[in-house]
């Protein structure tokens, strides 16, 4: 499970509000994707615009693969530990396989993208807006993020910012960037134009010279599941480039169940000790970035951005507790007998609407010092 997350008020705005809806395709597992938002389309395409819109940019879908369906109550991928051990459960920063399965399922990353979007810390904004309105010679803003996935952070974030933005988004699987290009938002806050292309392929390859004319770098659930030498390799290639880096939603090794449960932490330490695996820094990312990033100058910010989850957030409670307490007795098979017992207790108190849960996590935003790097 490499990191969990709604609220009623997001999903009531919604990640595009007053939008049509993507049809239902089906995606790497079978499981239609029905609920994303695509962007109204303009009547008119700008005949001045030199950027592609995201429809020029779409690489097409996977189809399915009847073998990769996931059967009845199964852990959703990302959700909980993946499908074998030692498998990750999000985009890897190294080459992969063409048969290498996604990471991160669509269907688990619309499930979370509310509570994703309550939790974000909006107090990192300011400092971000101020270096990113500082940049010497800049008509708009060039955004890479990293592993978007269906490009939650892009629709999070693009109307929050001022100014004409090209977001560059990158991700390994086709499927999900065809739906991140479909469904990003078309305006900024003050109703300048949003752009996107689509880049497919492994971000283990991204270097100081892929950044060159990048404004910021940002990324979502992805610190925790990086190696130390991982997280070396991507701020490197931020301050090589001297670009921010808005890093958002990394797990803080740190879960509050109400009520208490006697097995509340010993299902945590298991599952962090399941976070750690095979290497990965897992709760440690944050103080291990942040290092990284302070040790080649830069200013880092860190604020908490939380899930809480309560009575309106049954199906995604649910969906993390089979993935919490999964990983932690694929970690330690000794805890499966009680840990069962646990699981069934606590699911029962979710649907009765008596569990309220805080995941913790935490948003980091990097100030590198600009360089030539960025235009």
């Amino acid at each position: 499970m490499r990191n969990t997350r709604s609220t009623q008020s997001a999903r009531a705005a919604g990640p595009i509000g007053k939008t049509g809806r993507i049809p239902a395709q089906p995606g790497p597992r079978g499981v239609p994707l029905g609920m994303l938002v695509a962007p109204a389309q303009p009547e008119t395409k700008d005949a001045t615009a030199d950027q592609p819109g995201p429809e020029d940019v779409m690489v097409g879908t996977v189809s399915a693969d009847a073998g990769e369906q996931a059967g009845h109550g199964a852990v959703i991928p990302g959700a909980g530990p993946a499908t074998h051990s030692g498998e990750r459960a999000t985009v890897r920063l190294r080459d992969v396989g063409p048969d290498d399965p996604p990471r991160y399922a669509p269907e688990w990353l619309e499930l979370r993208e509310g509570a994703d979007a309550v939790a974000r810390a909006p107090e990192l904004l300011d400092p971000l807006r101020i270096r990113l309105a500082n940049l010497p010679g800049k008509s708009g803003v060039v955004i890479h993020d990293l592993g978007c996935g269906t490009g939650s952070m892009g629709r999070w974030l693009a109307p929050r910012l001022d100014g004409a933005q090209h977001w560059i988004l990158h991700d390994r699987d086709p499927y999900l960037l065809h739906f991140a290009a479909v469904a990003s938002p078309r305006a900024a806050a003050d109703g300048s134009r949003v752009t996107v292309e689509t880049r497919r392929g492994d971000v283990a390859r991204l270097t100081p010279d892929a950044l060159v004319g990048a404004s910021l770098v940002t990324a979502s659930a992805l610190l925790d599941v990086l190696t130390r030498e991982e997280v070396d390799a991507l701020v490197t290639a931020c301050v090589g480039a001297g670009c921010p880096a808005l890093l958002t939603l990394s797990v803080a090794g740190r879960v509050e169940l109400t009520p208490a449960h006697p097995m509340d932490a010993e299902i945590a330490d298991a599952f962090n000790a399941h976070q750690r695996r095979d290497g990965l820094l897992g709760p440690d990312a944050v103080t291990v970035t942040c290092e990284a990033f302070a040790a080649h100058g830069a200013t880092v910010r860190v604020h908490p951005s939380a899930w809480h989850l309560g009575p309106d957030d049954l199906a995604l409670t649910a969906e993390w507790l089979r993935g919490w307490v999964g990983a932690a007795v694929e970690e330690r098979p000794e805890l499966k007998e009680r840990a069962d017992r646990y699981l069934r207790e606590r699911l029962a108190a979710c649907a009765a609407g008596e569990l309220t849960v805080l995941v913790h996590h935490s948003d980091l935003l990097a100030l590198a010092r600009p360089t030539g790097g960025t235009s």
